[in-house]
């Protein structure tokens, strides 16, 4: 008797735009996540730091972006984790939240939409911290993250643009971000595809 009901983002229903639950996130995991921080629940959305680079064959506009918030906290992730993806799914332990994992560790197929590709600015270089290249050689400036989401799911958001933002709360035991106190969202708006 665990049933959710998934709000998939202000374009499948404008009128929950202002709601407490953040687009993209079900209404379980937003009362949660509302328990947790109420402030951050209800919070406006940060403008988007980054945008990813479009991947859908015959798309130049970006579907995915982060806000400096996630950013920041990616490139805590990567220095800890190595190389990282999303995977956004219509999931039901989670409900719909973007999980994080090392690159690799969620195997993706032909039932899964690259959505975009992130180069994740490292500020002091190297993947890993400190002494990670070397001799001065080697060390990455920047991380490649991909965005990736279930056909399945892509057909209800395929008219939004998403934006990976965070908010205080435990995510799933499953998302690299989990042990921080910190859990990733999406927050979407209607997307001009054309």
């Amino acid at each position: 008797m665990n049933s959710e009901t998934t709000v998939n983002s202000e374009a499948a229903n404008p009128e929950t735009a202002e709601s407490s639950v953040p687009p993209g996130q079900s209404i379980a995991a937003g009362e949660a996540a509302a328990a947790a921080a109420p402030a951050a629940a209800a919070a406006p959305a940060a403008p988007p730091a980054l945008e990813s680079a479009s991947t859908i064959a015959g798309e130049t506009k970006s579907r995915v972006a982060m806000t400096q918030a996630a950013a920041d906290l990616l490139v805590e992730l990567v220095r800890k984790h190595g190389q990282l993806m999303f995977h956004q799914s219509g999931g039901c332990c989670d409900g719909s939240s973007p999980m994080c994992f090392p690159e690799g560790d969620f195997l993706t197929s032909d039932a899964d939409v690259l959505l975009g590709h992130f180069e994740l600015p490292l500020p002091d270089g190297g993947a890993n911290g400190e002494g990670d290249g070397g001799e001065g050689g080697g060390e990455s400036t920047t991380s490649g993250i991909d965005f990736w989401m279930s056909v399945e799911q892509f057909e209800y958001w395929k008219h939004t643009h998403l934006t990976i933002d965070v908010v205080p709360g435990r995510g799933s035991g499953f998302s690299v971000e989990s042990p921080t106190g910190n859990r990733f969202i999406i927050r979407s708006t209607l997307m001009d595809i054309g």
